[in-house]
């Protein structure tokens, strides 16, 4: 990224040579991200400024382009980026279907089923939830989808580059994606666009992306995210399968802790994440401990950490009360060490049964002495 701040600083639509290098570095970035995507052409990738524009472009692009159809299809979990959207929308004369999950976070099929009807203008369904790491049956959902005359939309931003994608061999017209959850930048994403879907922009302006998305590129983190998607590919195989054994040990060590449980469907599930319930714990005291021993962990979407409600999807999946303000997400990378998977266990072995001493002698009743003495002092 470093020489498009300073040396290479040309406007890609530029016609002079400063420009076309850049133009040139760009290319090459969208095909890296066809690569990794398995899409058929590298026109079919816009880029953006992340996730929730790509979400935000594609559902409004649906319902602006598919004549007599007005609602929308999606999940009960999805992110805020999408159900934030749909909210607005409901209050306008969108008609909205939010499908159930089981006690696992795996989609209802049937009801994803009967929801799509003649007026269903698309279906937005992510391909991992960002809390459990759940995996959904994206390809077998855009067929349903297509079958029923609607657009399909995924938002990919958690499963990109930790999962294999092959788009061309799918009925996906439109996916979204992020760069900071490959390694990349933030503030950069791209939406994935069938060819031949009709499309109408959310950002209006001059020529770039083929006036699919207006406005000058962001070309560093253009760059950055083509990097992130070209070693994203090289790796996915070999990491996928060592950060999923980090997972494991990571949760098995835990686990021994007793009085917790890992939520989601653990035998289908993206290979990064954990997501464990401590019983009758608050999932914010574990978190603050953890950060103050410089372990970052987070009680949910970071996009939504800072609400004091319950997350919407562990709800959604009727988690017991008893265990729905404990829950903690872990999320590993590729640079993820079976030391700092150690460290972790080791810091949490201290963490939890302080915790529950606490918890316990909040709740014990005071003998009649200790209350004499407490009135007294």
């Amino acid at each position: 990224m470093l020489p498009f701040f300073s040396e290479q600083f040309g406007n890609a639509s530029s016609s002079h040579a400063f420009g076309s290098e850049v133009a040139g570095a760009i290319r090459q970035a969208r095909r890296s991200l066809q690569a990794l995507l398995g899409a058929a052409f590298d026109h079919e990738i816009v880029f953006t400024s992340g996730g929730t524009e790509s979400n935000n472009t594609a559902i409004l692009s649906a319902l602006a382009t598919q004549d007599g159809r007005n609602e929308i299809v999606t999940t009960a979990v999805e992110h805020p980026a999408v159900l934030a959207l749909v909210e607005q929308l409901a209050s306008s004369e969108i008609k909205t279907h939010l499908i159930p999950v089981d006690s696992l976070g795996r989609l209802d099929i049937e009801a994803f089923r009967h929801a799509l009807g003649p007026r269903t203008a698309i279906a937005s369904v992510m391909w991992a939830n960002n809390e459990t790491g759940t995996l959904f049956p994206i390809a077998f959902l855009a067929k349903m989808a297509r079958a029923a005359g609607a657009l399909f939309h995924t938002d990919a931003v958690q499963a990109v580059g930790k999962v294999p994608i092959d788009l061309k061999d799918s009925e996906i017209d439109m996916l979204s994606l992020s760069g900071h959850k490959l390694h990349g930048p933030k503030g950069i994403g791209a939406l994935y666009l069938r060819k031949g879907t009709r499309f109408k922009p959310l950002i209006s302006g001059g020529p770039q992306e083929r006036r699919r998305r207006g406005g000058t590129e962001n070309v560093p983190a253009i760059v950055g995210l083509g990097k992130a998607a070209e070693l994203a590919a090289a790796a996915l195989q070999v990491e996928r399968g060592r950060v999923s054994a980090l997972r494991d040990r990571l949760e098995q060590g835990v686990l021994r802790l007793g009085q917790c449980v890992a939520l989601g469907d653990i035998r289908n599930r993206l290979p990064n994440t954990a997501n464990i319930a401590f019983a009758h714990l608050e999932g914010e005291a574990i978190v603050h401990r953890l950060n103050r021993a410089g372990i970052a962990a987070s009680l949910g979407s970071a996009c939504s950490s800072g609400s004091m409600e319950p997350s919407h999807v562990l709800r959604a999946m009727n988690v017991s009360a008893e265990c729905l303000r404990g829950a903690v997400r872990f999320s590993l990378s590729r640079e993820t060490t079976p030391e700092e998977i150690h460290r972790t266990v080791r810091e949490l072995s201290d963490i939890v049964p302080g915790l529950r001493t606490m918890s316990q002698e909040k709740a014990a009743p005071l003998s009649h002495s200790s209350r004499s003495t407490e009135l007294i002092s």
